[in-house]
């Protein structure tokens, strides 16, 4: 084991994938604005093609602040390769894209991101692909469902809003019991809320993890980007796919969040530390019916996280004695976060997802999908914690 590879997640998010200096030298990541790349002459050119030298050949194979982003990642995951995309969803639905084909069966846990179960349920089945929802972190349904032609099983850790924490190593070790058969089906975890400092799915045996960059990754919501990590071979086939379908992340978008995750390790010890002291609060609050965030041990999945996971994140779901106007006032009555979707940003996000995200159902329909009129979302920032907590009680007085 190298010396870099016993650093700490603190370390490795300022140094982790960087070389040690940089063109004129500079101290901060250059920008490569450019949308390709010359050759000094002909000789380079065909050098470059018989693969004798490593370069840049046009924006859409590649880009050198991107390549940063990519590496510090998978500095961060502790695995192989990541490849950066345009969005998470890009990430996410390019890499499902390279793992199946006309004929194949995806099993999906059903609390995955809406966008994702739409995408696999929906547009997937277009083109001869079959899926099957399991009960969310339910194991034993997954191995139930598995087919001779299931290729992928998708999960979230922890997933939004309900913060289910499947058992990684139960996933990874059903996967890799079919590959002993020779089947060819891997497992791929959206890892968003929990960051790889609270979590690195890959040591459990996941091949391959997913993040929606917007969030934690760059932390300060003012860029969109994806990224996608695990082994040099699985990772090279959804790069590909990348260079076909041209949802490459931008140069300036890929500085943005490869300077924000610098920070990353301090920002996400902040929200991890408020985020438990909100929750634990919230649950003593008579206005309060529920609370799910996985570092409370009245969670259903939280002895799994706590074996899993070093720190439980910073998005705290709650759900109060209200109907769904009730839950509004409380929420137009929080003064410090502000009514967005998204989190992992420094400043707190609150949302009320029957609105934010289920607006065109009725409430029947949307608690037929496990989302109550009542529910809150809160995403914690980097604020006093001491603030936050003041804030949600002056909220809830003003609400009974």
């Amino acid at each position: 084991m190298s010396e870099s590879t016993k650093r700490s997640p603190l370390t490795t998010a300022v140094h982790g994938g960087e070389p040690r200096s940089y063109p004129y030298d500079a101290l901060a990541a250059p920008i490569a604005q450019t949308a390709t790349y010359s050759f000094a002459n002909t000789e380079e050119l065909i050098h470059y093609f018989e693969g004798r030298i490593e370069r840049m050949e046009y924006g859409r194979y590649g880009n050198p602040t991107v390549a940063l982003v990519e590496k510090k990642v998978a500095a961060l995951e502790g695995v192989e390769d990541a490849a950066a995309f345009a969005s998470g969803m890009a990430a996410v639905t390019l890499t499902i894209l390279s793992l199946v084909e006309h004929g194949s069966h995806v099993i999906l846990f059903a609390d995955c991101y809406r966008r994702t179960r739409q995408f696999v349920t929906t547009f997937l089945s277009k083109f001869g692909v079959t899926c099957t929802l399991v009960p969310p972190a339910d194991v034993k349904a997954l191995a139930e469902a598995i087919r001779p032609e299931t290729r992928l099983v998708i999960s979230e850790a922890p997933t939004n809003p309900y913060q289910t924490v499947p058992d990684l190593e139960v996933v990874a070790e059903l996967v890799r019991a079919r590959r002993k058969e020779r089947q060819k089906i891997y497992s791929m975890i959206d890892s968003t809320f929990a960051t790889p400092i609270n979590l690195r799915p890959c040591e459990y045996g996941i091949d391959l993890v997913v993040h929606s960059a917007t969030k934690y990754l760059a932390g300060h919501n003012d860029v969109l980007g994806g990224v996608v990590a695990g082994s040099e071979a699985l990772v090279s086939l959804v790069r590909d796919q990348r260079h076909v379908f041209g949802a490459n992340l931008d140069p300036h978008a890929a500085y943005l969040i490869h300077r924000g995750m610098k920070t990353l390790a301090l920002r996400v010890a902040q929200q991890n530390a408020s985020a438990l002291a909100v929750a634990q609060w919230l649950e003593q609050q008579p206005q309060v019916r529920q609370v799910w965030y996985a570092g409370l041990p009245s969670h259903a999945n939280h002895d799994v996280a706590k074996r899993l996971m070093t720190g439980f994140g910073g998005v705290v779901t709650f759900d109060l004695h209200s109907d769904l106007k009730g839950t509004s006032a409380f929420i137009d009555a929080c003064e410090i976060p502000r009514i967005a979707p998204s989190l992992g940003g420094v400043e707190s996000l609150i949302e009320q997802p029957a609105l934010m995200s289920y607006f065109e159902l009725s409430t029947a329909q949307r608690e037929a999908i496990g989302i109550r009129d009542s529910l809150v979302r809160y995403a914690v920032g980097i604020e006093e914690t001491d603030d936050l907590i003041r804030d949600l009680a002056g909220a809830l007085r003003k609400v009974g």
